[in-house]
């Protein structure tokens, strides 16, 4: 008779009767589906021992390992805060450190958004964005030389400056301190929207991003920055065009906590969480497709 996979979860009493075992328990809420596992499985980095350097087999299975990533991006806890379920959390976030180092975080959420964008419909490649910040409270984890006070937004924390698309699927994402004007923390971010995709010629902004950006973009990247301006008789709340694409983008990342507010001592790790939740996202709903 066939012997059933046992779980892979450390807390489990048969863990460890067969290490081909893919059933996992209990399952969270962030927990990948088969589905997804299916996606995502091809897209990790391969392990370090295959590259030809030597080295030990992985001891701990990258499905546990991704879960346990996904349950700290999910529910915004601290690393050594993950359930015994999980893999050791130094383990944990030294896996996740190491992808970030690699770009193996933005490779993965690259591939799935051009996945997304053909299942909508739309070429892999976008030819239009839109742009826009956030200010995000900092926790005392965030050095002082990397944060700052966004006077506007009465914030004190880091501000990340966001490209998405027009079904709002991040292109690309930079981290500063809050008290950087949006207009200058535009420029890294449309230069690393050039440098990912050279088929966008048209980003659209909101008012806060007029004057000098909008010359610069066009002399030095080829870039159209179209500015999308409140007029003289709009009263209260007035969902704006193309704006509210980006705005909807800001509340998806923010349904993942570890989102809402920075906690990383690095920017870097910071913008890793924002391409962690919008996988998580596109995976979701592709994983649905696919079950239908």
């Amino acid at each position: 008779m066939p012997v059933s996979p046992t779980c892979l979860c450390l807390s489990c009493p048969d863990h460890g009767e067969s290490r081909a075992a893919t059933r996992l328990c209990p399952a969270y809420p962030s927990s990948t589906t088969d589905a997804q596992w299916s996606l995502l499985e091809p897209l990790l980095p391969p392990p370090g021992n295959t590259g030809g350097k030597g080295g030990r087999d992985e001891k701990h299975p990258r499905r546990l390992v991704l879960d346990a990533i996904f349950y700290v991006v999910c529910g915004g806890i601290a690393w050594r805060a993950l359930p015994r379920e999980f893999p050791p959390a130094m383990t944990v976030y030294d896996v996740f450190r190491r992808w970030v180092k690699t770009g193996a975080w933005q490779r993965m959420h690259d591939t799935l958004r051009d996945q997304a964008r053909l299942h909508a419909g739309r070429k892999p490649t976008p030819t239009a964005a839109v742009i826009d910040s956030q200010s995000v409270r900092a926790a005392d984890t965030v050095p002082a030389t990397t944060r700052g006070w966004d006077n506007g937004k009465k914030v004190g924390g880091r501000k990340r400056h966001i490209a998405v698309d027009c079904l709002g699927l991040l292109l690309a994402v930079v981290v500063t301190a809050a008290s950087v004007q949006d207009r200058d923390g535009a420029h890294p971010l449309l230069a690393l929207l050039r440098e990912r995709s050279s088929t966008i010629s048209l980003a659209w902004a909101d008012g806060g991003y007029a004057g000098r950006l909008v010359s610069w973009a066009g002399k030095v990247l080829s870039l159209t920055v179209q500015v999308v301006k409140r007029t003289e008789d709009m009263t209260g709340f007035v969902v704006l065009p193309r704006r509210w694409v980006v705005e909807r983008t800001f509340a998806w990342i923010s349904k993942y906590r570890r989102c809402v507010r920075d906690y990383e001592t690095l920017p870097t790790h910071h913008e890793a969480m924002v391409y962690l939740s919008m996988i998580m996202l596109m995976s979701r709903r592709l994983a649905r497709a696919t079950d239908r």
